[in-house]
């Protein structure tokens, strides 16, 4: 059943060794207190993400709260997930604003990803009359590994050339600061610790522009200026953000705000390249969910493999329904299943009151714009250490499957396709669409892995027999065969 739970026991609790399933739930304000950790645990991550990708925060965390609900009603209650924010496409958004950063553009992005909204769900339906084992057939684990990677380590330049340079001290210092609170803090406020940092940075931006004044950086899209010196347009065929003095924090769209209200929406527009750029992420995501699944399954003692390809399904229909309004995409977040597995309460009830929280709060757009108020440098300090985790985790894919890379078959396109991720590399098609970055890496991995591996399995078959004369009845021909001095 997607809706109605059984009481646990007497309803607090659970004692040592017993879990509350999917199914199950503890008393109505217990479970609305483990669906408020939910909120916070998925918080940092489902609000950065957006504005990294130059989207509504407020729209994405109100969306995230509907998608869940989504999400739980098609998985039928049995796969306890929040879906939030997806970083798999930022490098894909980032190639997008490339060069151009207006409306249109915003409705470029939301409509590229609900397209891959829309592959993903197909994908999650092909799966589930398929089977989970085809996911395994065309993303093995050395695939996996390195598209999850090649997203990760992808977007260094935007940490680079976006974040860090805005105020590179504030940057350093929040980064240091989400470290310590990793490592020395234990239990929650650890599993919590890009939240902290956000809002360390935050307050570390207010008391320096009290105390040192405004800094000199550069701001994307701000005092733009061509080769002149002059006032520009984006459209321009010169004009760059320039740098100049500004306060590190500004709240005066935070004033402006109102306390009640629908976030701004937009509609999505589709063109083909950006497409293509962010269609990659849809691998990830095909990987993020078989990864919680399989993590949840483990966590329970549950069968859930069954349930793969309709996990992935609803997170498709969650992105196609969120971007469709100018929201972001999702995907099942594993800062959730931190809190499931410090808890051992997997009940579903506590995301459902979590996703109607969060709808709550995206009807706040004074709340929404204080969110956009985080300063670039600190947003450097975080994302810097989320991208790492993110490249890592392919890292973490490959060790588990133990992953040969001896193997040219396994070396030779994952390293390539990492390095095209890096670059960024660009490749020109036409004078309107070009791959590059993650899009590029992503291809060269799959396709390369796939022709590589089909080439070496065709090299390997063993040479048919000569027909006619003596070796074909086994004379001297087939001995010399046999002892190897043929050639074939």
């Amino acid at each position: 059943m997607a809706i109605g739970w059984k009481l646990h026991g007497d309803g607090k609790t659970p004692p040592p060794g017993e879990v509350v399933g999917p199914e199950e739930r503890l008393s109505w304000p217990r479970t609305a207190g483990i669906g408020a950790q939910h909120v916070v645990a998925m918080f940092g991550a489902t609000f950065v993400f957006p504005l990294v990708m130059g989207l509504d925060p407020n729209l994405a965390v109100m969306m995230s709260g509907v998608a869940t609900i989504l999400f739980l009603l098609i998985v039928q209650g049995k796969v306890p997930s929040y879906l939030g924010t997806s970083a798999s496409f930022v490098g894909g958004v980032f190639a997008i604003r490339a060069g151009v950063d207006t409306a249109q553009t915003d409705g470029w992005v939301t409509g590229a990803i609900l397209v891959a909204g829309v592959v993903l769900a197909l994908s999650g339906l092909l799966i589930h009359v398929l089977g989970p084992r085809i996911i395994h057939a065309v993303f093995p684990p050395v695939v996996t590994g390195a598209v999850v990677m090649l997203i990760g380590f992808g977007l260094a330049f935007v940490v680079a050339d976006t974040y860090w340079p805005q105020d590179h001290w504030v940057a350093l210092l929040t980064m240091v600061f989400v470290f310590l609170v990793m490592v020395l803090l234990r239990g929650f406020l650890g599993r919590i610790a890009i939240l902290l940092g956000l809002v360390f940075g935050f307050a570390l931006s207010w008391l320096l522009d009290r105390a040192t004044g405004q800094i000199t950086s550069v701001l994307p899209g701000q005092n733009l200026l061509d080769a002149s010196g002059k006032a520009c347009a984006p459209e321009g065929p010169y004009c760059v953000a320039t740098a100049f003095p500004h306060d590190r924090v500004s709240f005066a769209a935070v004033e402006s705000a109102d306390w009640f209200g629908l976030p701004q929406m937009h509609a999505p527009d589709f063109k083909m390249s950006a497409i293509l750029l962010v269609l990659p992420a849809v691998i990830a995501l095909i990987a993020e969910n078989t990864g919680h699944v399989k993590a949840v399954g483990e966590m329970t003692g549950a069968d859930l493999d069954p349930m793969v390809g309709r996990t992935i399904f609803a997170d498709g229909v969650g992105t196609v329904v969120t971007s469709s309004v100018g929201g972001s995409p999702t995907t099942t977040y594993a800062e959730n299943i931190g809190v499931m597995a410090a808890t051992r309460i997997y009940s579903t009830a506590a995301y459902y009151v979590a996703a109607l929280i969060a709808v709550l709060f995206g009807l706040c757009p004074k709340f929404g714009a204080l969110v956009a108020a985080t300063p670039g440098g600190v947003l450097g300090g975080v994302t810097v250490i989320l991208y790492g985790m993110i490249g890592l985790l392919g890292a973490k894919i490959w060790i588990e499957n133990r992953v040969d890379f001896a193997d040219p078959v396994n070396m030779v396109p994952v390293g390539a396709g990492i390095i095209l991720a890096l670059g960024p590399v660009v490749h020109p098609i036409s004078d309107d669409f070009r791959l590059e970055g993650i899009a590029l890496g992503t291809i060269v991995v799959l396709a390369g892995y796939h022709l590589l591996r089909g080439l070496s399995r065709r090299s390997q078959e063993p040479a048919p027999p000569p027909s006619g004369g003596t070796a074909a009845a086994g004379g001297t021909g087939g001995k010399a065969a046999a002892g190897g001095d043929a050639r074939p």
